[in-house]
């Protein structure tokens, strides 16, 4: 049986905030691999990837232009 709170809550609803960091790490780790493999790839075909990701227009890095990609997806899943 797991322990209430004050508030009635169980004593396992205080966790979800380190629950939630992790559950968006691996969102933007994967999402990060993702898009970096799409830019990789569009790169060696030398195909211009960055209108396809939004906020990557102008950054001038290709890790740049994903980490703002990710950045700008992200808020659109959570």
């Amino acid at each position: 049986m797991a322990l209430s709170t004050a508030a009635g809550l169980p004593a396992s609803a205080h966790a979800a905030p380190a629950d939630d960091r992790r559950s968006f790490m691996v969102i933007f780790v994967v999402a990060f691999a993702l898009f970096l493999m799409i830019a990789v790839i569009a790169e060696a075909l030398m195909v211009r990837w960055r209108p396809w990701f939004p906020g990557a227009e102008s950054e001038k890095s290709l890790i740049g232009g994903v980490r703002a990609a990710v950045s700008t997806f992200m808020p659109l899943l959570i």
